[in-house]
């Protein structure tokens, strides 16, 4: 695992993290430290424990074991204090269909000594032509947005965003990209978790990857993908479907992954790999059916690590 140390205060502090629904153990043991200032990435298949360890350090679920230290407090010793300090956007959050946008916007403003106002919040997050429609009546990108900016208006210092951008037309995405560096700017932290590969390594200046309820990965987006021992990726299918005897017996293939239907070959040199491949695929009798290759990304490295994409069950 790779790990990046920082003189900087931690914002946030998981240790020994355990839950587990009956037999099911969720979280394992996780520990997890985010610094101040920083916007962090937790990413996880569909499974992996991601949600149980939001929903704990958001003080929504109790762990069975461990403890959880956000902005120097406890959930059970200073709850209160840290709900004012913490701005939350979850997954799905549940507003009032029969409030207008203003109203909403207005009330959650209500629950903190300070914080925005609500009409400039608006107006950042693109929804001041719908301040007077009804939540229920929104798109669900436009709840999407109302729902961050209901998590930014008590000015918050540590923000959990929870797939922010899912449902966010490319523009939209972009404005809220901006809003996350401009929360930063002034100071803030950020847990981010996302969907979107490219959304984590532009945004986050450090991510860990969780399966299992465990870290299994942890470091920049840069250093991740530099633990691949690959720095090209083949993508490929055929059919019928090369055996993965003979995958393995090409030159420069260092890696091999299965990405849906396709072979991903992590390999040291495209010169040197492709063209016994093509002749590989020729002698089989097979018929190559897609061929691409990019260099290694975040993708790559969270394939390799789980053997999942980012969405699959």
């Amino acid at each position: 695992m790779i790990e990046t140390r920082s003189p900087r205060e931690a914002a946030l502090a998981a240790r020994g993290l355990a839950k587990r629904f009956g037999d099911v153990v969720a979280v394992d043991g996780l520990d997890l430290e985010i610094l101040r200032g920083e916007c962090f990435g937790l990413l996880g298949p569909n499974g992996a424990g991601k949600t149980t360890t939001i929903e704990m350090l958001e003080g929504l679920t109790r762990p069975d074991a461990g403890e959880v230290t956000v902005l120097g407090a406890r959930w059970d010793a200073d709850e209160r204090a840290l709900r004012e300090r913490l701005g939350v956007s979850l997954q799905d959050t549940q507003l009032a269909d029969k409030l207008t946008v203003t109203e909403t916007l207005v009330l959650f403003r209500s629950f903190f000594r300070r914080g925005h106002d609500p009409e400039e919040l608006l107006g950042r997050l693109s929804l001041t032509e719908k301040a007077g429609a009804w939540v229920g009546k929104l798109s669900g990108g436009q709840r999407q947005r109302l729902a961050v900016a209901c998590a930014l208006v008590g000015d918050p210092e540590f923000l959990f965003l929870d797939e922010p951008t899912t449902g966010l037309d490319p523009q939209s995405r972009l404005q809220l990209w901006g809003e996350i560096q401009t929360f930063r700017e002034g100071g803030g932290t950020v847990l981010l978790t996302t969907h979107y590969m490219d959304e984590a390594e532009r945004l986050c200046d450090r991510i860990a990857i969780i399966d299992h309820g465990k870290v299994i990965a942890l470091g920049t987006p840069a250093e991740l993908i530099a633990s691949l021992r690959a720095p090209q990726i083949v993508e490929f299918g055929t059919e019928p479907e090369l055996p993965v005897e003979t995958l393995r017996g090409l030159p420069g293939v260092l890696e091999i992954h299965r990405r849906g239907p396709l072979w991903a070959l992590g390999v040291a040199s495209l010169p040197e790999t492709t063209p016994p491949l093509f002749s590989a695929i020729e002698a089989a009798g097979a018929r190559l059916v897609s061929l691409s290759t990019h260099r290694a990304t975040l993708e790559d490295l969270f394939v390799a690590r789980t053997g999942r994409e980012l969405r699959d069950g």
